[in-house]
């Protein structure tokens, strides 16, 4: 399914995310990632305390793309965020990061962190744009099956109180 499959009128729909929903979230994930996280995986993150999550949906069809976040006390963590191929530049991957920024300051996070791999340029100039900066490095975390493995550059971002909408306003 593409932008182009949308009936007119029936556009994208955020939805919050259950542990049922992982079977349609781990193929989405697979897409995104060399080493994808299973449907149980999905299921044991959503599991743990303060984990949510949020999907973009089209109609019936399947999710255009998630992200899933977790809030303990004043912090919060992005902890994967995945977008079919075919739907990214659509606007998804801001939506789904700026929600989950704003469910996290709901919640009582006044920082949103999250990692990113040092070669993955399009994630890294959203981070940014958003207002992300490079606060740590973990050297050789993401292994490749082809090549070396590559850095994680991890982000932080402050957020506003209550959950006002704060990605367009770094």
């Amino acid at each position: 399914m593409t932008a182009d499959d949308i009936a007119p009128g029936s556009g994208p729909e955020l939805r919050v995310v259950a542990a049922g929903d992982a079977p349609h979230l781990a193929p989405l994930h697979a897409a995104c990632f060399e080493d994808p996280w299973p449907a149980p995986a999905i299921r044991d993150v959503l599991a743990m305390p303060g984990a949510f999550g949020y999907a973009v949906v089209c109609s019936a069809a399947a999710p255009a793309g998630f992200a899933l976040g977790r809030v303990n006390t004043d912090e919060a963590e992005l902890l994967t965020l995945a977008v079919d191929p075919t739907w990214r530049r659509h606007g998804l991957a801001r939506s789904l990061v700026e929600t989950i920024g704003a469910h996290a300051a709901a919640h009582g996070a006044t920082r949103l962190f999250l990692e990113v791999a040092e070669d993955n340029a399009a994630a890294r100039a959203l981070y940014a744009a958003g207002g992300f900066v490079t606060v740590g490095r973990r050297r050789g975390y993401y292994a490749r099956r082809l090549g070396p493995a590559v850095d994680a550059l991890t982000m932080r971002r402050d957020l506003p109180p209550g959950g006002a909408s704060w990605l367009a306003k770094p």
